[in-house]
């Protein structure tokens, strides 16, 4: 154990981080399989894209609530993030599931906000608004429903909740962006 007030890298959060790491080429697996168009392997694909996700969450819930955040943690958790949900978005456009416009907004959304984070960093973290943490929510239940084999009316409800998704994601990026604009002109003054 050691000293009082220090968190050890190896703690439960930053597992869970490194979990979702680890599962990434395992959910693209499951996601390729046969084509991409085996039913078991689909819903395979989007069982091990939940469990991933929900690591994102409780990650986080254990890192503030427990006191289990590091800096390893804080560098690695938005790589995690964004490799799984850039893999699952390139997976389904590859597989001419998603359209390619729908992947490129998102990604450029996303690693532009944590470019963002890093160049600003030495001026604070800047928290995720509510908005975000909607956006986060919206864009995984819509990748998952996307992995899922769906067809008919509950693709077009896949759809419906993609496109809330494009949109929470440039309307969050647009407001972390002008957030951030606005706290870095506070700080200078």
């Amino acid at each position: 154990m050691g000293p009082p007030g220090r968190v050890h890298i190896a703690n439960l959060a930053n597992t869970l981080t490194l979990l979702r790491l680890v599962l990434v080429p395992i959910f693209l697996l499951a996601l390729f399989a046969k084509d991409g168009h085996e039913i078991a392997f689909r819903i395979l694909a989007f069982v091990i894209f939940a469990v991933a996700a929900i690591t994102d969450r409780l990650d986080g819930l254990l890192a503030r609530n427990y006191g289990m955040a590091t800096e390893f943690g804080a560098f690695v958790d938005p790589i995690a993030d964004k490799t799984l949900v850039g893999s699952a978005l390139i997976g389904l456009s590859m597989l001419g599931e998603l359209p390619w416009w729908v992947t490129i907004v998102i990604l450029v959304r996303e690693f532009g906000v944590t470019v963002l984070r890093l160049a600003v960093i030495r001026r604070g973290v800047i928290p995720a608004s509510w908005g975000g943490k909607v956006k986060t929510v919206v864009q995984a239940a819509a990748i998952g429903l996307f992995i899922l084999p769906l067809s008919g009316p509950f693709r077009v409800a896949a759809a419906v909740v993609m496109g809330a998704a494009v949109v929470l994601t440039i309307v969050t990026g647009i407001d972390y962006v002008v957030s951030t604009v606005r706290e870095v002109r506070r700080a200078a003054d």
